[in-house]
């Protein structure tokens, strides 16, 4: 789609600026600038890229426009004349060099603008991923981090988040088996987020929660928290104690699932990422008492189309409201057929979790559940903030 409107673009005649001449304005790298009348038309390594005077005018990095050690701009947008427009360009040295009326300076590196442009924002992943089935993320064989080493090393989380980035899902061996611990080894990766359920839970069969959790039922798949306004991003499982027998974990990549919905039927997977659909929470007991409900569609995708979050829960999902008479039908079609992927066998990865395993599970995209279970079943575990994760990867050099 950007080579067909870049092709349109090119074919178009210029209508340039009276300040400036035609001509195209080359430098090194064979970086060429050529001024429009909205915009200036920038080619750089391969990219063509379109750079509104207004944003460039914005984002300038000088000192009286940005504070570079607060990392914040000091230029009041609201005040930058509309129809502003420099008064001359030049590609120098790797350089991007506008003058402004009234001779204020702004320079850019040719990276930075390829780097942070829309088009060069396009062409990128947001994120790296690996998309699983059970097969693939068996033959990765990634090596768990270790307690020791995940506790003492940056470089041993950074390598943990790497892989949590790229699966969804990632473990630390050898933890003590106690919720201090537990706790411990969570705050190495984030912030842990407080939830009605408190801050480290420790859970066992016995109903003290209004919540199908709290048994020794099997629970199929789904993702937490689908009735808050933000589902927690990140949950934290460490199984303390088991007397009995079954309770495996099953883990299914519900982004893998999705993505087959989108290539073979977008139809479906459209009406998915469009219709709201409402999750509930109800807790009445002497303890507790719960109302959460939020709205949102199954699927979410990021402004460049790549998926975001996945929001599944059968067990949560309220009463549908929200979905006209002529589209609800579509809307169950397209549930089963993402319903299909997620329950394939090939998808689905079986985890024996034992005591001292801690596991970390992208919320927003891998779905989880386990098999019914016999005997004493003592579990603890926390959610994380999702932005602090993400923190914690950036200033470790990830990219994100």
């Amino acid at each position: 789609m950007l080579g067909a409107c870049t092709r349109t673009l090119m074919r178009a005649p210029p209508q340039l600026l009276p300040a400036f001449r035609l001509q195209t304005r080359r430098g090194a790298a064979g970086a060429s600038v050529r001024p429009l009348e909205d915009c200036l038309l920038l080619d750089y390594g391969g990219s063509h890229m379109r750079l509104n005077y207004l944003w460039l005018r914005d984002h300038c990095r000088s000192p009286s426009s940005y504070n570079s050690r607060t990392h914040q701009r000091n230029l009041d947008t609201g005040s930058i004349d509309l129809h502003l427009r420099p008064d001359h360009t030049a590609v120098q040295e790797g350089q991007l060099v506008l003058t402004w009326p009234g001779g204020h300076v702004t320079t850019y590196s040719l990276s930075w603008l390829a780097e942070n442009s829309y088009e060069g924002k396009k062409q990128r992943a947001v994120q790296q991923r690996v998309l699983w089935t059970s097969d693939v993320y068996t033959k990765a064989n990634i090596r768990p981090a270790k307690w020791d080493a995940f506790m003492s090393s940056d470089e041993e989380v950074k390598r943990f988040l790497q892989n949590y980035l790229l699966y969804g899902i990632a473990f630390v061996d050898d933890v003590p088996a106690t919720v201090e611990a537990t706790e411990a080894v969570s705050r190495r990766v984030s912030l842990i987020r407080e939830t009605t359920y408190g801050r480290m839970w420790c859970f066992t069969s016995d109903l003290s929660r209004g919540d199908t959790a709290y048994t020794q039922l099997a629970l199929d798949r789904h993702t937490d928290t689908s009735y808050f306004q933000e589902p927690c991003g990140i949950q934290v499982f460490h199984l303390l104690k088991h007397e009995g027998a079954g309770g495996r974990t099953l883990l299914v990549d519900g982004f893998h699932a999705a993505e087959k919905v989108r290539r073979l039927s977008p139809d479906n997977f459209k009406l998915l990422t469009s219709v709201p659909i409402e999750h509930e929470y109800i807790e009445t007991s002497d303890e507790h008492r719960n109302h959460m409900k939020a709205s949102g569609p199954l699927l979410h995708c990021a402004g460049n189309g790549e998926l975001h979050m996945i929001r599944y829960n059968n067990y949560d999902r309220s009463v549908i409201n929200t979905v006209p008479h002529d589209i609800v039908q579509r809307w169950y079609e397209a549930h089963r057929e993402l319903t299909t992927e997620l329950k394939r066998p090939e998808n689905e990865l079986w985890v024996k979790l034992t005591p001292g395993k801690v596991i970390f599970i992208d919320n927003w995209r891998v779905l989880h559940g386990r098999e019914a279970f016999t005997g004493l079943r003592q579990l603890c575990g926390c959610y994380l903030t999702r932005d602090d994760v993400l923190s914690s990867a950036r200033c470790l050099g990830l990219q994100v």
